[in-house]
């Protein structure tokens, strides 16, 4: 698979894995046969419930460690530098790893007003080489320029809700512009009518691919990073098969064009996520 390099030199593939709202026996099964069929990147979270499935699953993949990208993201409970401390030594047993490639805040949680003492915990972590690349996940731009300018280390990935309903292009231009790499997640629309698209539905018969392929490619095409979730093995393989093809300018211009301006029910100014 391609790989996307991070701003600290870290290498991150393509695409990923998606497991929410997996248990961790659905995880263990999910993971261990996503990676067999060529998935290099598993997102998790504390909060999924199910970081001890993912590590399972990737032990049972008998692939090694070190060609595995893993990623979890820490809860707004464990806010605060001694919480962060703690709460990646919980992951890591749950896991069974002896690091992450990355770990990443899951929200803001601006309220508590913790964030900046939880991330320059992060930078510790990575200091110690516990994480190799630190992220966000739900940062707004005012949430990324605090960090930056209270610590000076600027987040290598930001996570975010993105798909051709909700391309939020304020926030991923933001993150272009500081060479933060976007994540999105649920980027195949949820709660959305996306896969039933007509202006999708005819592009998808234009380049022969279904109708989730050519969201995938949009997203890839677009530098984005696609984390979606399956459980089906081959919707998996499908969703790994966007790389060898390429939409047209004028196929990309027509995805654009259906910003809805859905998925911004979550305001990481006021949402609390613990």
């Amino acid at each position: 698979m391609n790989k996307h390099t991070l701003r600290d030199g870290n290498e991150i593939p393509q695409l990923g894995l998606g497991t929410y709202p997996m248990t961790d026996a659905q995880a263990e099964v999910a993971v261990s046969e996503a990676i067999v069929r060529g998935y290099r990147l598993i997102d998790t979270a504390v909060n999924y419930e199910n970081e001890t499935g993912v590590g399972r699953g990737v032990l049972r993949s008998g692939t090694d460690r070190g060609d595995i990208f893993v990623q979890s993201k820490l809860p707004g409970r464990d806010h605060g530098y001694e919480g962060a401390m703690r709460s990646i030594e919980g992951t890591l047993e749950r896991m069974g790893l002896d690091y992450l490639d990355a770990y990443l805040i899951h929200w803001p949680n601006p309220s508590q007003n913790l964030y900046v003492d939880t991330w320059r915990a992060l930078i510790k972590l990575q200091e110690e080489g516990t994480v190799k690349s630190i992220g966000v996940s739900n940062f707004l731009p005012e949430h990324i320029d605090r960090l930056v300018e209270e610590t000076g280390v600027t987040p290598a990935i930001n996570q975010i809700e993105l798909h051709p309903y909700s391309q939020k292009k304020d926030w991923a231009a933001y993150n272009t512009d500081h060479a933060i790499l976007t994540q999105c997640w649920s980027p195949l629309g949820r709660k959305t009518d996306m896969l039933k698209n007509a202006v999708l539905a005819g592009i998808a018969a234009e380049v022969g691919k279904s109708v989730a392929q050519v969201i995938l490619r949009w997203e890839v095409q677009n530098s984005y990073l696609p984390i979606p979730k399956s459980s089906n093995t081959e919707r998996m393989e499908a969703n790994l098969d966007v790389f060898n093809w390429e939409l047209t300018d004028d196929q990309m211009d027509a995805i654009t064009a259906l910003e809805a301006g859905v998925g911004r029910g979550f305001d990481p100014n006021t949402h609390e996520e613990m």
